[in-house]
């Protein structure tokens, strides 16, 4: 097992079919065009992500799991210096932090890796999985995800994990988040829960932050 592995276990394969466009029309018919952006609020600060149109049953879960609240209380479970934050576990929202990292919501997310475009750049937001021994399919946990924090990247991990996403504004806090007291498995010291939002946002309010969609 490499150093540096993104460790899940007890996975149950599924599926998700349905996908998210990540610009919508507004309410009105005439309206402006919106972008869909995921906050992620921490007490450390607040990171902003964009999920790819190209990786749709990833965007779509990950956007669903966060309409029904079911990142909130979830914790960054795992922070590795300079490689990545990972979070998403349900195990994290209960006292018992044993088994944090070995959860699920009850299903796996088929791979769409493309290596070729999405690489583990810094920033780069990845789903978490079993080793292959047990998945040759390299299929995702159902919730649990990692932000690359290394600046020069992560290239090893490419080819490996779905990357579906990146962080648009925020990257202060995951390195903050990142450099916090952790144990020897890199479970941190305090508790650093989360909640997670979806946003419809126009070019104007994305002007006004400062977020910059990527385009590939």
């Amino acid at each position: 097992m490499i150093r540096k592995s993104i460790l899940v276990f007890g996975l149950i394969v599924g599926l998700f079919s349905s996908c998210a466009e990540e610009k919508t029309p507004g309410l009105a018919a005439e309206g402006p065009l919106t972008y869909q952006i995921i906050q992620i609020s921490t007490s450390l600060g607040d990171m902003y992500a964009y999920l790819y149109r190209e990786t749709p049953l990833h965007q779509s879960n990950f956007t669903k799991l966060a309409n029904e609240g079911f990142f909130d209380s979830t914790e960054f479970h795992r922070i590795v210096t300079n490689f990545v934050i990972q979070g998403g576990d349900p195990n994290s929202k209960d006292a018992d932090r044993s088994n944090d990292g070995n959860g699920s919501p009850g299903y796996t997310v088929p791979a769409e890796i493309d290596s070729a475009k999405f690489k583990h750049s810094y920033g780069a937001i990845g789903a978490a999985r079993s080793g292959n021994a047990t998945n040759p399919q390299k299929a995702s946990n159902g919730s649990q995800f990692y932000i690359v924090t290394d600046q020069n990247g992560e290239p090893f991990l490419d080819g490996e994990y779905t990357v579906f996403g990146e962080l648009v504004k925020g990257w202060d806090v995951a390195k903050n988040i990142e450099k916090k007291p952790k144990n020897a498995n890199g479970l941190p010291l305090d508790r650093i829960p989360m909640t997670v939002k979806v946003h419809q946002y126009t070019q104007e309010v994305l002007d006004a932050m400062d977020i910059v969609i990527p385009e590939y």
